[in-house]
């Protein structure tokens, strides 16, 4: 019987715009059409922390739901640092992404801390950067999706990108990057849900947590034809 790989949702009634509830459903169908079982836990402010993570996914919100689970983020911030260092694999979209750098400073110049699990910081802007964008990355190759987002994040020395944008806006609007990587940790600002479409990144937070499960063998290859063929239409669509 092959192990049931728990996926945790993190703050799903808060941090959930955009459609980003398909990353979840991404991850769980690719999963069962493996033969695994998944098991989603949601978790939201006040709620216990799950003593097994196999993956940890969470989307994006308001400024309002970023400043309501900002102050619990902060009461779990050991357990998520042990996670991410141990690689456990985890995609942040958005609001979240922001909240996992070191802080997110509002456009009224509220200052909302983050748990420093990527270097990098985001400014509030009174430009919003939004519509359809599409990147390229040396381990995911074209990466497209939809961003929508005032907020301007700026790496540090110690963050590498997730990619570089090839047409839309990505982190900021001056050095042409998108998203961020720390060890099997992905921060983007690419909704859409992003994982349809980018298949490839699905299956990487699938096999590095079969592999954290002690289980190596390849994944099996699936049937993306629906995929590929709308990442073809979301190439042509226009900023």
């Amino acid at each position: 019987m092959k192990k049931t790989i728990k996926l945790l949702h993190l703050y799903h009634q808060d941090m959930n715009i955009y459609g980003d509830n398909g990353n979840v459903l991404a991850v769980k169908k690719r999963l069962e059409w493996r033969g695994y079982d998944c098991e989603i836990i949601n978790y939201n402010p006040g709620d216990k922390f799950p003593e097994e993570v196999d993956i940890l996914i969470g989307g994006g919100g308001q400024d309002s739901g970023q400043m309501k689970v900002a102050k619990d983020l902060q009461l779990i911030k050991e357990r998520i640092h042990n996670l991410a260092n141990n690689n456990t694999p985890m995609l942040l979209v958005c609001g979240l992404y922001q909240l996992f750098g070191h802080r997110f400073e509002t456009i009224d110049g509220t200052i909302l801390p983050g748990i420093g699990v990527f270097d990098a910081t985001t400014i509030g802007k009174s430009e919003r950067l939004i519509g359809n964008i599409v990147t390229k990355s040396d381990i995911f190759d074209e990466i497209v999706g939809y961003e929508n987002h005032s907020g301007q994040t700026y790496l540090g020395d110690k963050a590498t990108p997730l990619a570089t944008v090839i047409k839309g806006a990505g982190n900021n609007t001056s050095d042409n990057s998108e998203g961020v990587i720390y060890k099997n940790c992905i921060g983007t600002y690419l909704h859409g849900s992003v994982l349809p479409k980018n298949p490839k990144i699905a299956d990487f937070l699938i096999s590095k947590a079969l592999i954290k499960n002690d289980i190596n063998d390849p994944i099996q290859d699936l049937d993306d034809d629906i995929s590929t063929r709308a990442r073809l239409v979301a190439f042509k669509l226009s900023r």
